[in-house]
């Protein structure tokens, strides 16, 4: 019985209820996004240990891939709520989820093209932003091999979207953790020349990224065509009929939920461009802050997914009481995790660093020292950065995305990116002054999303409940 259903429950029964549902739909999603951003994890890893210069060549790349590919990731992301609320409405339904995944996945075709021209001008963009012009070359090239991970990544995510609104997403977590495993061999073989492969530095580091996201897709394919729980779907049959009424739906509920994502994101990789402006060594730690602040942030991000699915869930089901539970429930999890996370990020830095770059390494001594106070500053950002991702899952699974969408805007750019500056250059804090910015843009975007969702009564979100 789901939580949808439990209207004769007591009270206190239902949120046992709902927080064990949660948990068991969260726990799968968060362990896939861990076993994603270790690929990324690994890469940095690895290019750390070809030299800071080649690090902050991997920063400056990575920064600029992740801009337009998150926002394309945020319209790939409407296919969930879309799906869930269909589930709560009608918990049989295949017609309709089908058409969903099929326009998703030619959502991810069609803006996968731009992103990949707009990607092959790497260099000549970060050579117009100012960056150092040997940096710009060498992260033109790893981007140039990174570029073609999209596609096969939005399918992934199509089709993680698609079992994970069944609430069967522990098949997502098996096809990452192999593709966890490849990648960091194809970055030992590629990057270094192992095995016999040619030696190919951070070119190399891109191309097994793209590899094991093509692992990933494939796999999730023949997961949903093999199965017999997703077999029934058909999801591929007829796969190049369109369908512009759907196509157009999830374009109208994706667009705000990619400029909230790409608002977000777009901060931090800004954030990157001036600490290559302030120099390699402050990007370099930059880089190793921002990679151990996102492996923690992947928890109440999987919590977003799944409290999208829930109170999507709820939603489609017309119930309000389950729409509250299940948003509550998740923001619990999610604040509380990221306090504890705090707490190591502020009184174990020296650990959590070295996994990155060698702490004995007397050229490391600047990077190092740096990465010291920009995690003090992460830890102190990350109970409002789990508190604004897990509140942007809570609207979302009431299809509102567009007011978020100016928040995030007002937010990272109105007020955090002013501060950042501000604080960098005027004050002269340079890097621990543009990482007060960033606390500051999360901390004012939590505190709008959780007052929209506590007034949502009264702004009609849920007028459809009424019905």
């Amino acid at each position: 019985m789901s939580a949808i259903e439990a209207g004769a429950q007591a009270p206190a029964s239902l949120w046992r209820h709902e927080f064990r549902a949660m948990l068991a739909l969260a726990w799968p999603m968060v362990l896939t996004n861990l076993g994603q951003t270790a690929m990324t994890a690994t890469d940095v890893m690895m290019m750390g240990r070809l030299g800071p210069d080649t690090l902050a060549a991997g920063a400056l790349g990575t920064s600029l891939y992740f801009a337009p590919m998150i926002f394309g990731l945020g319209l790939i992301l409407a296919t969930s709520p879309m799906m869930a609320t269909e589930l709560g409405r009608k918990r049989h339904s295949v017609r309709d989820i089908r058409r969903t995944v099929r326009q998703g996945l030619w959502l991810a075709v069609c803006v996968s093209i731009p992103i990949w021209v707009f990607l092959w001008q790497a260099e000549a963009v970060l050579a117009a932003m100012g960056q150092d012009p040997e940096l710009a070359a060498q992260a033109g090239v790893y981007v140039h091999w990174l570029q073609w991970a999209v596609l096969p990544f939005y399918g992934y995510i199509v089709l993680r979207s698609f079992i994970s609104a069944l609430e069967r997403p522990g098949w997502a977590l098996a096809i990452v953790f192999i593709a966890v495993g490849f990648n960091v061999l194809a970055n030992w073989c590629l990057m270094f020349g192992n095995l016999g492969f040619r030696a190919m530095g951070i070119s190399g580091s891109g191309l097994a990224t793209t590899l094991s996201s093509l692992l990933m897709f494939v796999g999730m394919v023949a997961v949903v065509t093999l199965q017999s729980n997703f077999r029934r779907y058909s999801l591929f049959g007829r796969f190049w009929r369109p369908d512009w009424p759907r196509f157009m739906g999830l374009l109208k509920l994706g667009l705000p939920i990619a400029g909230i994502m790409a608002f977000e994101v777009t901060i931090f990789n800004a954030a990157a461009m001036v600490m290559g402006l302030i120099g390699a060594a402050s990007l370099a730690a930059h880089a190793i802050a921002i990679q151990i602040a996102s492996i923690t942030f992947m928890v109440p991000l999987g919590l977003s997914q799944a409290v999208t699915v829930r109170v999507g869930l709820a939603y489609g089901a017309r119930n309000r009481d389950g729409i509250s539970r299940a948003g509550w429930t998740a923001l619990v999890l999610g604040v509380g995790f990221m306090a504890l996370a705090a707490l190591v990020m502020v009184l174990l830095p020296e650990m959590l660093i070295g996994a990155f770059i060698d702490l004995d390494d007397p050229r490391n001594a600047t990077v190092i020292g740096l990465a010291v106070s920009f995690l003090a500053f992460a830890g102190l950002f990350q109970v409002v950065d789990g508190a604004q991702s897990v509140a942007a899952g809570m609207l979302r699974g009431l299809h509102d995305t567009r007011v978020p969408m100016i928040y995030a805007a007002l937010g990272y750019w109105g007020i955090g990116l002013p501060l950042g500056m501000l604080f960098a250059f005027p004050l002269g804090l340079q890097g621990v002054g543009i990482w007060i910015g960033l606390s500051s843009g999360l901390a004012a975007v939590a505190a709008l999303l959780l007052l929209r969702w506590m007034r949502r009564d009264r702004l009609d979100l849920t007028r459809a409940l009424a019905g």
